[in-house]
This record gives C-alpha cells, sequence and structure tokens, in this order.
C-alpha cells in the first residue's frame, strides 16, 4: 500500500480530471479499500481541501472550491503556462496587478523542480516585452464590473467624453471587451435608453451600484463585433465594407485585434467592416492582407486603391528597370 502522504497526493491528483467519482472506482485507481478511500478524503478536508459528496449511485466524490486556497498540484505543461501567463501579466496593462504577479512568480519559482525551474529561466532570459501602450486600467475596477455582469446587477458610473465632458451614467454592463490596446465595457445606458460602449479607463465606479435587471439580447449576438463596430464609427473619418475572396479565418491571421469586423460570405469569401483616417492607409490596409477584394462602400475607396496599385506598378518598373542596369554593368562587385 502507498505511504498516506503520497496517497493522499494521487487522490488529489485524480478527483479534479473527472465532474464526479465513485467510491470503488477510486479505491480501484489508488489499491485501496472504499474504507481507505472514505478516510482520506475527511483527511484532505481538513487540509483545506472542499471535497464534496453525495449518496447513492448517481453519487460520488467531486473537488469543489473551498473558502482558501490550498496547494495547487501542476503538470510541466501546467507550470509552464502559469509561469508564461504571470509573466505577461507583470507586464501588461491592467495596473494593480504587477506586485502580485511579480510575487506569484517569485513563490512557483521556489517550488518547481529542477527540470521546470531550468524551463522558465529559460524563459525569463528569452522573453523581452516591450511597452504595450495604451491606457491602463485598475485590476479591481475590471474585477467590479466582471462581477457585476455576472450577477446581472446595474452600474453606476462618471464617465469621462473624449472632450473632457463628465457624465452621470446608470448602466446595465453585459460584456467587457478588450480590443487592441483598450478595455471597453459592453452596457445599456438607463437614460439614453440604447446600448452604449464605455472606455474602462475614462469611467469611475460610483457606490451603491444599481438594482439587479432581466438581460436583453446583444445587438447581433456578437459582443466583440458590437464593441468594435461602435469604436471603429468613431475613430474612422473613413469606414469601408470590402468582400474579401478568402475565408475569414485566412483573414483574420492577417488582421490585428479590432482592425475590423469580418463576416463570413459563403465558403470562399468574407465581408470585411473596417476603415482608416485616409482612404490611401486604408488601401494600404487592404492589399497588405493579401487577398482578391471587392469594394462595396464608398466608391471612392476603388479609386483610391487603382491609383495605389498604379504608383506601386511604377515604382516596381522602376526598381527592376535600376535593377538591370546595374546587371549590366557587371553587377555590384565581387565579394571574393
Amino acid at each position: 500500500m502507498l505511504d498516506t502522504s503520497v496517497r493522499l497526493l494521487r487522490l488529489l491528483a485524480l478527483l479534479p480530471t473527472r465532474p464526479t467519482w465513485s467510491g470503488p472506482e477510486l479505491a480501484e485507481r489508488l489499491g485501496v479499500t472504499t474504507r481507505t478511500v472514505r478516510n482520506d478524503v475527511e483527511r484532505l478536508r481538513l487540509l483545506g481541501y472542499e471535497v464534496r459528496s453525495a449518496p447513492g449511485t448517481a453519487g460520488g466524490y467531486r473537488l469543489g472550491s473551498g473558502t482558501a486556497l490550498p496547494p495547487l498540484l501542476l503538470d510541466d505543461e501546467e507550470a509552464a503556462v502559469v509561469a508564461v501567463s504571470l509573466r505577461a501579466a507583470a507586464t501588461g496593462s491592467i495596473t494593480g496587478v504587477e506586485d502580485a504577479a511579480r510575487r506569484a512568480l517569485v513563490k512557483l519559482d521556489t517550488v518547481l523542480p529542477a527540470r521546470l525551474r531550468a524551463r522558465a529561466d529559460a524563459l525569463r532570459a528569452a522573453v523581452a516585452s516591450a511597452p504595450v501602450g495604451g491606457p491602463a486600467v485598475d485590476a479591481r475596477v475590471l474585477a467590479d464590473i466582471a462581477a457585476a455582469v455576472a450577477a446581472r446587477t446595474g452600474l453606476r458610473i462618471e464617465y469621462r467624453a473624449h472632450d473632457g465632458t463628465t457624465t452621470s451614467r446608470a448602466v446595465e454592463p453585459y460584456r467587457l471587451v478588450h480590443v487592441g490596446r483598450r478595455w471597453y465595457l459592453l452596457a445599456f445606458d438607463q437614460g439614453r435608453d440604447d446600448w452604449r460602449t464605455f472606455r474602462v479607463d475614462r469611467l469611475r465606479l460610483r457606490s451603491p451600484g444599481g438594482p439587479r435587471f432581466t438581460s436583453r439580447p446583444v445587438p447581433g449576438g456578437d459582443a466583440v463585433a458590437h464593441v468594435v463596430r461602435g469604436v471603429g464609427s468613431v475613430a474612422w473619418a473613413h469606414p469601408a465594407r470590402v468582400r474579401l475572396h478568402a475565408p475569414a479565418s485566412t483573414v483574420a491571421d492577417r488582421m490585428e485585434p479590432g482592425a475590423g469586423v469580418l463576416v463570413d460570405d459563403g465558403p470562399d469569401a468574407c465581408v470585411l467592416e473596417t476603415g482608416g483616417t485616409s482612404l490611401a492607409r486604408l488601401a494600404g490596409f487592404l492589399l497588405g492582407l493579401d487577398v482578391d477584394l471587392t469594394v462595396l462602400d464608398p466608391p471612392e475607396l476603388a479609386a483610391t486603391l487603382a491609383r495605389v496599385g498604379e504608383r506601386a506598378a511604377r515604382s516596381g518598373r522602376a526598381t527592376s528597370g535600376a535593377v538591370d542596369a546595374v546587371l549590366a554593368r557587371g553587377g555590384v562587385g565581387d565579394a571574393g
């Protein structure tokens, strides 16, 4: 029979791998009796683990969430992922989590076995993070908004618009959306009786919050698409719709988050809603996707694409001619 401490660790590793384990199943896996399983479950409870049990043929044991965080059992891959995630959190755009992330990294490093500590050290030495840029948001604000979303509880906020004007709002929060370098709150504004998108770095939560509310369907059924459209309508001086002759999944891999909204248009095409500060910049972005396209709106974009294409062709011919001239003169020299 396994030593008790070893058996407890094995039991603790088994419990989260299924929604429910029966006593006989655990006994068979551990090579013990069901009575020993019951005793081991009680030992885990004394150590702070919330192991729930249900009687009957459909019952069994499952690991719940306790009031305190007991030691976690992570496999090699999970430990590496946690280390990478904590490092990203320590250099991200959410304020108030940097110190906690660094403390957690230190604790993780002290308990990692040698083989994993070497991988973590390699990650630390190899990974360099550029400044995220953009406005930072407070982790506590994100957590409070997320709690209100989960509980369907209204919020009272002070919101500062881009021109500095501050207004009081009563809103029904639905989703936190991270687009590019910013966090947004998609909410139903009760005072304006319409959906609104708020930048989280520009809002301040007021206490107390609002009452509970009944959920409404998000416009279009997609919170991210709704936020991107709303943000784009304000930020883009030249909104546009184009049909791209490639699947949406292919195009999405070539776009930055928040650059536009993709909608499937058959198995081999999609429609992109996007925009830019100028038609020339927008044309450059679209050509950079490297797929054939048809402009749906505005018509001026098609003319701009034609001009950009002609300029690119002229530049290509000029460059080719210069290269031919150099080669005709005997090249650029012998490196040997």
